[in-house]
């Protein structure tokens, strides 16, 4: 896919899932809210930073070595968001909802345009953090007896937890059985290039 199209999609996916309709029925459930609603934003976000012009890029590359940056910039937005009290002051104050929201944005695009630049050295480091957090913030949503967000069910709450620790299983699983594929491939290739 070309950039233009990266940029029109993007755009189009962000002002689809901004309407309040689609906003609000998303926030209905916390796993929705955090699961949903989150991928969405910062996917939409990355298909957005994908399409952005050559020079820009570069620009932002110079501030952004390596992915350091740009993960950092993730990792911290993604904590904050996981922690209960944020979510409730997102449903009440239309301007904390705002912060969230350009707040997913950046974290999406700074995602995107570090995930390559970072190579799998600082990958791991990066999922080697988020990944244990999400499973212990998940622990912690299904182990407490208190509803720790006020605006969502005790249910709801578990039933994230449990959402939040199976993703991060799946996410480890998925990401290390590439890495093994990808090291077994170039490993391969130099084989059958050497005995040629």
């Amino acid at each position: 896919m070309n950039k233009c199209w990266q940029a029109v999609l993007g755009i189009g996916l962000l002002l689809f899932i901004a309407t309040p309709g689609v906003r609000h029925a998303m926030e209905k459930s916390m796993w929705c809210h955090m699961l949903v609603q989150f991928p969405l934003w910062m996917g939409a976000a990355a298909l957005l930073a994908g399409g952005m012009p050559a020079r820009i890029c570069k620009v932002i590359a110079r501030w952004n070595m390596y992915g350091i940056s740009g993960l950092l910039i993730t990792g911290v937005t993604l904590a904050v968001l996981m922690i209960p009290r944020v979510l409730d002051q997102a449903l009440l104050h239309p301007k904390m909802e705002l912060a969230k929201l350009t707040a997913l944005v950046l974290a999406g695009m700074a995602l995107r345009l570090s995930w390559r630049p970072a190579g799998l050295i600082l990958q791991f480091f990066f999922l080697g953090n988020m990944l244990p957090m999400m499973g212990v913030v998940g622990w912690l949503y299904t182990e407490s007896p208190l509803r720790l967000c006020n605006a969502y069910l005790l249910d709801d709450q578990i039933q994230l937890g449990n959402w939040l620790i199976g993703l991060a299983a799946v996410i480890a699983i998925v990401w290390l059985s590439w890495i093994t594929w990808r090291i077994t491939y170039q490993e391969t290739r130099q084989t059958s290039h050497r005995e040629m």
